[in-house]
């Protein structure tokens, strides 16, 4: 059974905006409070490093494994044949002069309950992440 955790925003700030904000890596520590560090560039089948502030100790390597600028963007990890895997979609669709941002994460494989059991409840993180988003994006 999936693990999901999602949290959305309406954005007073463009499409645009809001995009270049998630596909800056080096920027996240600047405005994302659950981001400790982010290495790596952004872009199609790229790999980035992150270090969250829910693991300070552990960095996530992840894989941009879609990037359709400027509305969709997925990263995933996880382990080798299916057991275990992790996808974060960020979704930015347009809504008047402004942005409707969404994000999602999905644990799958036969080890998701597993593992899943022994992670921190994310709930909290996801919500902060749009906190954060909105108000660097505002901020202009």
């Amino acid at each position: 059974m999936p693990t999901r955790y999602e949290a959305s925003t309406t954005i007073d700030a463009s499409p645009q905006r809001v995009w270049a904000l998630l596909t800056d890596a080096s920027r996240y520590p600047e405005w994302n409070t659950g981001v400790l560090a982010l290495d790596g560039e952004i872009a199609p089948g790229s790999r980035i490093s992150l270090t969250a502030a829910t693991s300070p100790k552990r960095a996530f390597r992840l894989k941009v494994a879609e990037l359709d600028a400027p509305r969709r963007m997925v990263w995933s990890s996880g382990m080798p044949l299916g057991l275990f895997k992790g996808a974060r979609t960020f979704t930015v669709e347009p809504n008047g002069d402004g942005a409707e941002f969404s994000t999602v994460e999905e644990f799958t494989g036969p080890l998701a309950g597993m593992i899943c059991k022994k992670m921190p409840d994310l709930t909290d993180s996801f919500r902060r992440w749009c906190v954060d988003l909105k108000a660097a994006a505002e901020a202009g």
